[in-house]
């Protein structure tokens, strides 16, 4: 999987203290890429996009 082209981004309910943070990539074509910024090489999951937006929906859903 080629993910040079990646835009990464942290997730805006990632806390800003250097603790959890989440980066996600969300550019690619047919694909959402996830990474813990503090492991960036550690791995990375791979969401379909409607997969991805029905788990943030239900988070937010969750966490209000």
């Amino acid at each position: 999987m080629d993910m040079t082209d990646a835009r990464w981004r942290t997730a805006t309910r990632s806390s800003n203290n250097g603790g959890d943070c989440v980066e996600v990539a969300d550019n690619l074509p047919g694909r959402v890429l996830v990474r813990d910024s503090k492991d960036r090489d550690g791995g990375t999951l791979t969401f379909a996009p409607t997969a991805w937006a029905s788990f943030v929906q239900e988070v937010r859903a969750t966490h209000r």
